[in-house]
C-alpha cells in the first residue's frame, strides 16, 4: 500500500510536469519574433526611421519572469560594424574578423545566467551608412528622432516600464550624447549609461556634466561607467591615432576636471587600469594605462570583457565576479553562425 502510494504521487507530479512543460513549449512568442536557432532566445528585427536598424534579442517567453523586473539594453553599434557583426559569432576561415570582436551577444548572455534578478532584453542598433556621427550629421533634429526611435523600440517590448542601460561602443557614442542633448533631463527609466573608448564628445557646453550629476544624485542605483585607455601616442602606419586634443583619454579627463568640481574620487590602479570611482561607485571611469602604447579600442569591449564588466558593476554580479581583463568569459555563450538578416532589409 505505501509503494503504491508513492507511485500515485510520482505519477501526478511526472503529469503535472508534462503538462507544464507541454504549456512552455506552445507559449507564443512575442508579436513579431522568431525563435532562436541556437539559445532559447526569441529575436525580431526592425526597420526605425530615419534609416534605423535594430534587432532585439529577447528571452523565450517561457523564461520571461513577470513578477520580476525587466531591464531593456540599447547598444549603438560602433563605426563600421552592422549589428550582427556587433552581436557576435564563431570566427572561422573567410569570415569578417568584425564578428569576432565584441560579442556583446555572448557577454549578454553571461550576463543573463548570472543575474536571476531581471528580465535582459537587449537591443543593437544601427544607422546606415555605419556611422553614428554622420547619422546625426545628417539629421539636425536627431536628438528628438533618437527619443522617439526608443520610444519605437520599447513599444515593440510587450513588458510594463522596463529599466533602460544606454550602452555604446567608438562611434556608437555619438547616439548617447543625441539623446543627451533632448532634454535638461534624463529620464528616470534610464539608470545606467556605458561608454566603452566612445566619450570622445563629452562638453560642457551641452551642460554634460550637470545633466549627469544631477541625474546621478536623484537615485543611488543609477550609474555611469566609462572604459578607455591611453591613446595618447598610439601609432598606425606611422601617424597618430588621434588628434593633440582628442581621443578618449583626454575626454575621460575633461570628465574627471568637471566631475571634481561637485565630488571627490577615489584613485585605485586595478590592473593595468587607473580607476576612479565618485559617489560611492556610482560613477567609475577606467582608463587603461597602455604603456605599450597598443591599439585598444576593441580589446577593451571583447578581449577584456569590457562590456560583461561594465554592465555587471555595482550589481551582485558583478560584486561576486572579476571580469575585467581576464581571458574571455563568454565562450560558450557564442553562437556559432552569424545572425540572418532578413532578405527584406537587405537594401537598408
Amino acid at each position: 500500500m505505501r509503494h503504491r502510494f508513492t507511485y500515485l504521487i510520482l505519477f501526478v507530479v511526472l503529469s503535472c510536469t508534462s503538462v507544464l512543460t507541454a504549456a512552455d513549449a506552445t507559449m507564443p512568442r512575442w508579436p513579431g519574433f522568431e525563435k532562436s536557432p541556437w539559445f532559447e532566445e526569441q529575436i525580431s528585427y526592425l526597420q526605425l526611421e530615419p534609416k534605423i536598424r535594430a534587432i532585439i534579442v529577447a528571452p523565450q517567453p517561457q523564461r520571461i519572469m513577470p513578477e520580476k523586473p525587466s531591464r531593456v539594453i540599447l547598444f549603438t553599434t560602433p563605426n563600421g560594424s552592422t549589428i550582427e557583426q556587433t552581436s557576435g559569432c564563431q570566427q572561422k576561415e573567410g569570415r569578417d574578423w568584425h564578428y569576432d570582436i565584441q560579442h556583446i551577444g555572448a557577454q549578454h548572455r553571461k550576463w543573463q545566467s548570472l543575474n536571476q534578478r531581471e528580465n535582459l532584453i537587449l537591443v543593437c542598433l544601427e544607422a546606415r551608412g555605419l556611422s553614428w556621427p554622420r547619422w546625426r550629421a545628417s539629421h539636425p533634429d536627431n536628438p528628438k528622432l533618437i527619443r522617439k526611435v526608443i520610444a519605437e523600440i520599447l513599444n515593440a517590448i510587450p513588458l510594463k516600464k522596463p529599466q533602460i542601460t544606454l550602452a555604446c561602443h567608438s562611434g556608437g557614442g555619438s547616439f548617447l550624447w543625441g539623446f543627451l542633448n533632448g532634454s535638461e533631463t534624463i529620464p528616470e527609466q534610464v539608470d545606467r549609461f556605458v561608454f566603452m573608448d566612445a566619450n570622445y564628445s563629452f562638453s560642457e557646453a551641452y551642460g554634460h556634466g550637470k545633466k549627469f550629476l544631477n541625474w546621478l544624485k536623484g537615485d543611488q542605483k543609477r550609474t555611469l561607467v566609462v572604459l578607455a585607455y591611453d591613446d595618447r601616442n598610439v601609432l598606425f602606419r606611422g601617424k597618430k591615432v588621434v588628434s593633440p586634443t582628442g581621443g578618449t583619454f583626454r575626454a575621460t579627463n575633461r570628465m574627471l576636471d568637471r566631475f571634481r568640481q561637485d565630488l571627490k574620487f577615489t584613485e585605485n590602479r586595478q590592473g593595468e587600469f587607473d580607476t576612479y570611482s565618485g559617489l560611492e561607485g556610482q560613477i567609475r571611469l577606467l582608463v587603461h594605462t597602455n604603456d605599450k602604447n597598443q591599439i585598444l579600442h576593441t580589446r577593451l569591449v571583447g578581449e577584456m570583457n569590457g562590456y560583461l564588466y561594465a554592465v555587471t558593476v555595482e550589481t551582485p554580479a558583478g560584486a561576486k565576479f572579476s571580469f575585467l581583463n581576464t581571458p574571455r568569459v563568454y565562450t560558450k555563450w557564442i553562437q556559432p553562425e552569424p545572425f540572418e538578416q532578413p532578405e527584406r532589409e537587405h537594401k537598408n
